[in-house]
Order: C-alpha cells, then structure tokens, then sequence
C-alpha cells in the first residue's frame, strides 16, 4: 500500500521521541522494514527505555541536533511538547519555551533543498491546540509548514484510540502534511472518521502480568460499595451531575457561589428530596460522614445505563470525587496520577495493562520504578493512532495520484 515514492525500508525520524511510540507505529506500517536515521529526545530516562528496546540512543536537546550529519528522511515524526497548549497547563503557547519548540522541526526540515526534503511530515499534539489562543496557534503552525513547501490538511485530524478499537479515551491531534511537489491536491476531502459507539471492552487488554497494580484498600472497597448501593437505589442511571453528598439536606446560602457550583448544590439538594426517606437511610448505614473522607464522599456516575454496579466499570478515585466511566472509556493515560482502577478485578491496571492501551507490544520493555514507566507511557503516543492516520493518509494521497 505504501506509494508516493516510499518503499517498505523508507527512512524517518523521530523527533521528541519520548520512550519510542512513533518508532514502533513506523515499525508496523513497515513490517519492520522502516530505517530510523536519528531519534531526539532530551528525558534522559525515555532515552534509556529507547536504546533499550530499539538499540539506538536518541540524541539528546533537539537545539543541538545538526541535520547536516545525516541524509534527508522520507518522513518526519514529531509529538512535539504538549504542555504548553494544554488545558491542563497554564496554555501559555508560544509565549513559553517549550512551545517555539516546534520551529526546531522547521528548521531541520528547512536545512535541505526543497526537492530533497522529507516527503510526509506526521505531526501529534493535545486537541487543545486547535482552539489554543482563538485559532491563532494552529494559523501559526499550519503557515510555518505551508511556508517551507508543503500541503497539509486545512485542520489536524482528531483521532483518540477509542476511534481505532482501543478502550481509551485521549483525544489528539494529528498533522499531516506531504510535500507539495510531490502531491498538490486539496487535502479538504481527508477525513478520518471517529467511532461513535465503541464496542472494545477493557477487558480485552487485561494481562496476567500484574507489575505496577495495586490491590484496593479496605477504605476504597468500603467506598465503593457505599456507592454501589447508591446507584442501585436510583431508578434513573443517567445522573448529568457530581454527586456531593455533603450537600445532602443542607439549606445554607449559597448565592456567594458562581453559577457552575450553585447549579451543582441545587441539584444535590433536589435530588434529596426527592429520595429522602432512601438516602437518610443509606447515610446512616454507611455512617458516609464519619467513614468517608471529604473526596469519597463525591461521586462522579458517567456511565448512564451501560452498567448497573460500580464493580462493572472502569474507575478512579480522583481529588474531585470517586468518577466510574463504562468499560469500554478508560481515562487519558497522561502522566497518569489517578490509575484506573478495573471494578471487576478490585485492583488498579498493570504496566502491560496500560501498555496496552497506548497500543505498545505486549514484549516492550520499561524502566524499573513502576511510576516512571506510567509516567512515560502517559506522555506517549497512542502507536494504533499513529499507524492508523498514516496508513489513511498514504491511501488519500495514493488514490488521488490514480485519478
């Protein structure tokens, strides 16, 4: 399938390269035919995960990295940093340093003649930066690349694994760029089309390998089936609210608070009211107030009817409440804090298990300490995502250059 002038043992690089996610998508589309000429990456333990797995040591600060010493790639990889137009992060785009990082791959693009530079330029980063300062960031980037030669997709494509079966939900932006002199087409009709209702259960990437889980506590299992009884009482399961049970009979004043607080306390309220006699009795038996601490005592129900107990879905014991999603919508492993946690098995996911949901292959190896390793896979690419928007890609370009 690969065309435009690739062959199987095309060449790329891969800058920003984390602990290797781009290395292993080019891998698959390839069949392990792909050369890469240089990876960069300034984490000096993502750098040891990298040589350790793929026998190559990334060069370090991508500032220092002189493209003179090596021959034009076919194809550019960059998961460029993300921090700085995260919702997450202070948003703070260009203004910050990290985040004129991205005209370092300009400017090792731009080191070559232009009928010499690379062919496809494959670009990720968070979904925010396409509403990052009013539009403006991505006007910047997209100008930058149209600038030194290429067509490239009006918007990135939004892809996140649940799209490609995977039970995860990352939602990321993808570039995707080809050098015009090769392919001059409008890139408008390139769509990627996102699964509506995705079917891949959790289930299907646990593993026997339980490195890096954690078994429940007694106060978690005592939580959560506080709040397994809770949801059993509710008649109606799409709860579109935070549950705070501490607002539970209360009548203070509430009108020092903004509007998005007030609408949740008025909520809770009404909703006792309207199971008062089953919630008082529920309160009592469970003792929440002196049992519970303060963030246990908030429950987030983003499952609707899907399921009908905690213990069938995915959880997580978060600062702002106990949040259970259906099994088939694990959370962003993003630097992960706050683990999933599988209800049915009563334990937090494994290494392998997280792994998996960044799609890396079951024999990938990861560093000792169990939080670095979820760390790294949390600031990774998703591997399915990548091989997915490229496949996709060659095939438009490719299907385009036949007519």
């Amino acid at each position: 399938m690969i065309n435009i002038k690739l062959n199987r043992n095309f060449t790329y690089i891969d800058l920003f390269a984390g602990i290797g996610g781009f290395h292993c998508a080019m891998d698959q589309v390839s069949a392990g035919k792909a050369i890469c000429l240089y990876a960069s990456e300034i984490d000096k333990n993502a750098c040891k995960i990298y040589e350790n797995n793929f026998g190559i040591k990334p060069l370090g600060d991508i500032r220092t990295v002189d493209p003179s010493q090596y021959e034009s790639p076919d194809i550019v990889c960059a998961g460029f940093p993300c921090q700085t137009f995260s919702k997450a992060g202070k948003q703070n785009g260009f203004k910050d340093p990290r985040g004129t990082l991205f005209k370092e791959i300009i400017r090792i693009i731009e080191f070559y003649k232009p009928e010499k530079r690379p062919k496809i330029l494959l670009l990720e980063n968070v979904r925010n930066l396409v509403s990052h300062d009013h539009g403006d960031t991505w006007k910047t980037i997209r100008h930058e690349i149209e600038k030194i030669g290429y067509n490239i997709a009006p918007q990135p494509i939004i892809l996140a694994p649940k799209d490609v079966e995977v039970p995860q939900l990352r939602d990321r932006a993808i570039i995707l760029a080809v050098r015009r002199d090769l392919f001059d087409s409008s890139l408008l009709d390139l769509i990627i089309q996102r699964s509506k209702h995705n079917t891949t259960s959790i289930f299907s990437i646990l593993s026997e390998d339980l490195i890096g889980s954690k078994s429940l506590t007694d106060k978690q299992l005592y939580a959560l089936n506080v709040w397994d009884e809770f949801i059993q009482m509710m008649p109606n399961k799409t709860i579109g609210f935070p549950i705070w049970s501490d607002e539970f009979g209360k009548e203070y004043d509430i009108s020092i608070y903004p509007d998005w607080k007030k609408g949740f306390i008025n909520k809770n309220r009404k909703l006792y009211k309207e199971n008062k006699k089953n919630l008082d009795k529920w309160m009592k038996k469970w003792r929440i107030k002196e049992e519970l601490i303060p963030t246990y005592r908030k429950f987030e129900w983003q499952a609707n009817n899907s399921i009908k107990s905690v213990f069938e879905g995915i959880i997580q014991f978060r600062t702002s409440g106990i949040r259970v999603k259906r099994p088939t919508e694990s959370p962003a492993l993003v630097e992960m804090v706050h683990l999933p946690v599988i209800g049915a098995k009563r334990r937090t996911i494994s290494i392998k298990e997280a792994a998996r949901l960044q799609s890396f292959p079951d024999g990938y190896k990861f560093d000792e300490s169990h939080q670095m390793a979820f760390k790294q896979l949390g600031n990774a690419v998703n591997v399915k995502v990548i091989v997915t928007c490229l496949e996709k890609f060659l095939k438009f370009i490719n299907c385009k250059w036949e007519d």
